[in-house]
């Protein structure tokens, strides 16, 4: 198992669909291949994978010093590449060969598969950018895709800030409980300077300030590492946000560089844009602006709004104007775009109790400023209104329909259209998981008998194979209570001596890595302790739905916030070497966690990850580097849970995180889907099942060519 890299093709998220039935060919002496239509095993077992896979991998570096060698030598009459920029291509390839045995060492294995042999002719080629494919590394990310992991950075940032403020919330009731001890000890007798030190610490600060400052300081880092996607200003529309974008915060948008200030509500531009493109405008010159009810001389008609200039208000939220307004800065950049007609791009806020931040902004399209004069507002002070009408022929305005998603949210089974089943977990969760069916006439349920073959049934909790023995249970920490302390805490040093998730929300995840070690059976902590997250089951109220392509889906009532556990992956844990006998399962996981961390067969291994040094007996999983063949696997065909429905998405909002509790058996990891993005109701919930092209084969051994119905920008249009 492992998380995996959106942007990427070849993704590293574990499929529940990829043991396939394979075709056996034989190679002729000279390397090619002839055609042996004799259907292997739909799976084959870890060993005589491994002896594939190095014959495969032979294969691969002969074709790769070849394409190197022939690519050098005629790229400055094909390609018009500097030398830099051709050592970046070739670097892959060239690391890959480093890592292969001695060519010489490896035997020749003569029933290579044909088609083997022709996908890693074409991935050597891929590899060095010489295949004009959708490859991982020569593909175009989509607009929307690159707005996406903006903000997924985004939240990575602002979760590390809402982590350093925990602790020194944590620190903060450590001292006061300490000085509480010693003024018992001392009978009171404790100094009022010490008492007055304790009161002005800054970590004692309402919760709802250190939020805002987290999402500055998060704003604040990405400007200073050049990570905000668009830093520069633009009239009209985004790239990747179209109308009804939902930010949920006013510093993603900082972030995204759709409005680059997260107090004011005019964006503008300032006289250093004179030149180039815009050297013939005025300046300066709005681009966008906020309507979020913090004045009191709005008036918001949906395609037509009065919206009061910046400055003059009362700052403390009571929405009353204490000044005049001046014609200065935004006031001046507004009335400049109904001189020079340009249009200005429009959020609307909304409250949101649901909402991390406590509210959602939607992008509602652009308007044209057509009106500006100068008027006492209701305060008696000089405010400045501007009359801002929405251009014709854009989508369909979704400010109603923000309220009418979160409203037509059901309260009770009998609100629920298409009701097919009130619980398909028949009891087993805290939360019930209705099932719903519009498309089938007549409707049918996600339970019982699925086909001919697999008769499904519901289980919250793994089961496992006859020959599954589950290790020892590892020793914990000694923590008592809540784990804070990241130095003392023996499962927090596993995760490179610091917690992977955040108390805020209900439990988020600050960022994937290799492997999360969370507190299990022998620790001394509480159920409620941080590093227990992804342990306390479903809290989101979770709805399985019929779609007319994709079969049964799952959707969320409830909003999820980027980071947090939607649920695990259940089914039956065998042996991935069982499962050879088994025909025409599409639920099978691989729990791949050990072959992502070595990057091996195609995986994308992770950067930078605090938690490898941390597992323990490294060199015994060093000798299985060759094995790119999982040894484990969850069947979820016959046994399993809600995860067995989400349905793929070659740019999902969740991801794999590979996570262990009870033991620390990387091979025997738990699999868990967690949030990668802020979910809004009624949103379909997707990961990535990670195909290659061509890489999935049927019962007579030809590659299956089957749509993706996933509808993103990106998609790879077919998966197998």
């Amino acid at each position: 198992m492992v998380v995996q890299s959106p942007h990427s093709l070849q993704s590293s998220v574990p499929t529940p669909k990829n043991g396939t039935k394979r075709v056996q060919i034989q190679v002729k002496e000279n390397g090619s291949a002839v055609t042996d239509n004799v259907a292997g095993q739909r799976r084959a077992s870890a060993r005589l994978q491994a002896a594939k896979q190095k014959a495969e991998m032979e294969l691969l570096a002969k074709r790769k010093l070849e394409l190197l060698n022939e690519d050098v030598g005629r790229s400055t009459k094909k390609v018009n590449v500097d030398a830099e920029k051709l050592k970046l291509k070739l670097q892959p390839a060239q690391t890959v060969i480093q890592q292969l045995p001695e060519i010489s060492s490896l035997p020749a294995d003569p029933k290579i598969n044909k088609k083997v042999a022709k996908m890693v002719e074409r991935a050597a080629k891929i590899a060095e950018g010489l295949d004009g494919t959708n490859a991982p590394n020569v593909a175009e990310k989509s607009a929307h895709m690159k707005v996406k992991e903006t903000i997924r950075l985004f939240n990575k940032h602002y979760l590390h800030f809402v982590q350093e403020e925990e602790k020194r919330c944590g620190a903060a009731k450590v001292d006061k409980k300490a000085l509480k001890a010693k003024k018992k000890a001392n009978r009171g007798n404790v100094s009022e300077a010490d008492v007055k030190a304790k009161a002005k610490r800054p970590d004692l600060k309402a919760i709802s300030k250190a939020n805002f400052m987290s999402f500055i300081f998060s704003c604040s880092r990405m400007m200073e590492r050049n990570e905000v996607l668009y830093p520069e200003k633009r009239i009209g529309s985004i790239p990747g946000i179209d109308v009804g974008h939902r930010f949920y915060s006013r510093a993603e948008m900082v972030a995204v560089g759709f409005h680059s200030h997260w107090l004011n509500g005019i964006d503008y531009m300032g006289q250093s844009y004179k030149k180039g493109e815009y050297e013939h405008y005025i300046f300066p010159l709005a681009v966008a602006i906020v309507l979020s009810g913090m004045y009191e001389d709005d008036l918001d008609n949906a395609e037509d709004v009065v919206y009061t200039g910046q400055g003059g208000h009362d700052l403390t939220g009571n929405k009353r104007q204490i000044r005049d307004q001046v014609l200065e800065r935004g006031n001046l950049a507004l009335k400049n775009c109904v001189d020079l007609g340009v249009t200005v791009r429009v959020v609307r806020g909304h409250e949101c109790a649901n909402s991390y931040s406590g509210k959602v902004y939607t992008y509602d399209g652009l308007y044209k400023v057509v009106h500006y004069w100068a008027e006492k507002g209701i305060s008696g002070f000089t405010v400045f209104k501007y009359r801002l009408r929405r251009l014709e022929g854009q989508p369909t305005l979704t400010t109603s329909q923000v309220h009418f998603t979160y409203g037509r949210v059901p309260q009770c089974p009998s609100e629920i259209r298409g009701l097919v089943c009130e619980d398909i977990s028949g009891g087993q969760e805290v939360v019930p998981i209705p099932a719903t069916n519009l498309v089938d006439d007549p409707p049918v349920a996600p339970t019982g008998k699925l086909n001919f073959l697999i008769c499904y049934q519901y289980s919250k909790s793994m089961k496992f194979a006859r020959n599954i023995k589950l290790p020892a249970n590892a020793a914990g920490c000694d923590c008592k209570g809540l784990c804070w302390d990241p130095k003392t805490c023996a499962c927090a040093r596993l995760n490179g001596s610091d917690f992977p998730y955040v108390h805020r929300d209900g439990g988020r995840l600050i960022e994937a890595k290799h492997v999360v070690f969370e507190c299990g059976p022998k620790c001394g902590c509480d159920p409620s302790c941080v590093n227990r997250t992804s342990q306390r089951g479903l809290k989101y109220r979770l709805e399985v739905f019929r779609t007319p392509k994709k079969g049964w889906a799952v959707r969320s009532w409830d909003f999820i916030p980027a980071g947090a556990p939607v649920c695990e992956y259940i089914g039956v844990l065998t042996r991935t070497e069982e499962l050879d006998n088994v025909s025409e399962n599409n639920y099978i996981f691989d729990i791949d966690c050990l072959q992502t961390m070595r990057g091996l067969g195609g995986r994308e291994r992770r950067q930078l990850d605090a938690s490898l040094p941390m597992i323990q007996n490294m060199d015994k999983i060093d000798e299985q580097r060759s094995d790119s063949v999982p040894e484990f696997c969850i069947d979820a065909a016959s046994i399993g849970n809600v995860a067995r429905f989400i349905n793929h998405s070659c740019e999902p909002n969740l991801f794999i995180q590979c996570v262990l509790s009870a033991h620390q058996d990387i091979k025997l990891a738990r699999v868990m889907l967690f949030a990668a993005d802020s979910i809004p109701p009624l949103q379909e919930l997707t990961y990535d099942y990670g195909y290659a092209l061509d890489s999935v084969h049927g019962p007579d051994g030809k590659v299956k060519k089957m749509a993706c119905y996933c509808g993103a920008e990106g998609c790879r249009k077919r998966l197998f």
